[in-house]
């Protein structure tokens, strides 16, 4: 795990898979975010809304470990963290523990 410390990260959120709890908004307001439907999108560095499926946000170097913890605790296991270099997924339902 030493490399997701220095590896650009990004996120996407699976919307078929969303639960609209929230923890993700909770935990990272300035990443993601619930539109008119009730499930969350991630934003970009602009702030818009990300609403293609699979579309990726880079993931803020300040906000890395509460992401990570996002899709670590969402309960719907919607949430992508994959790393930007390879595509290799480091939290979310597809991560190698």
């Amino acid at each position: 795990m030493a490399e997701v410390a220095t590896d650009q990260l990004q996120v996407w959120v699976d919307q078929e898979l969303c639960t609209g709890d929230g923890l993700c908004v909770q935990y990272a307001p300035e990443v993601f975010e619930f539109d008119v439907d009730g499930l969350a999108y991630v934003k970009g560095a602009d702030g818009e809304l990300r609403q293609a499926h699979g579309a990726r946000a880079d993931v803020p170097g300040h906000l890395r470990l509460e992401v990570i913890d996002s899709a670590k605790e969402c309960p719907g296991e919607c949430i992508h963290v994959v790393r930007g270099s390879d595509g290799v997924e480091v939290a979310g339902p597809e991560a190698e523990d």
